[in-house]
């Protein structure tokens, strides 16, 4: 695949992801001062969507190149965003929120690796 073309591909995935996660964190973040619900919404659907795709791969044993560099490096890659998170996670742990901080962060990680599992489950189910 032509270089100038991958890069196109990432690009627009990219771009669509990222926009669409600034929708979303701009509507749930103001929901709790405590927890961003918007960033954790965005990383677990993200996750979900990226066991979907991979479960898939697994189960038709294809991906075309085309599309896992538009749906998992661009539009994941744009969508999830784990630099967000860290920055997030800093703010509460200089607020001395740290019982927040540990749900947050341990919440954001146990539930997607669960976002993970349940689109290979899917996939595995329909096969």
């Amino acid at each position: 695949m032509q270089l100038f073309k991958a890069m196109l591909l990432i690009f627009l995935g990219g771009g669509t992801g990222s926009v669409l996660r600034f929708l979303i964190s701009k509507t749930l973040n103001p929901v709790s001062s405590h927890f961003y619900l918007g960033t954790f919404t965005v990383n677990i659907l993200g996750c979900f969507i990226i066991g979907l795709i991979s479960g898939w791969v697994l189960r038709s044993n294809y991906m075309d190149q085309t599309l896992a560099l538009l749906l998992i490096t661009g539009f994941c890659g744009g969508f999830t965003t784990f630099s967000t998170f860290s920055l997030e996670n800093l703010e509460l742990i200089r607020n001395g929120e740290l019982n927040n901080f540990l749900i947050y962060s341990l919440v954001s990680l146990l539930t997607g690796i669960a976002a993970v599992m349940a689109g290979f489950w899917i996939n595995k189910v329909i096969a």
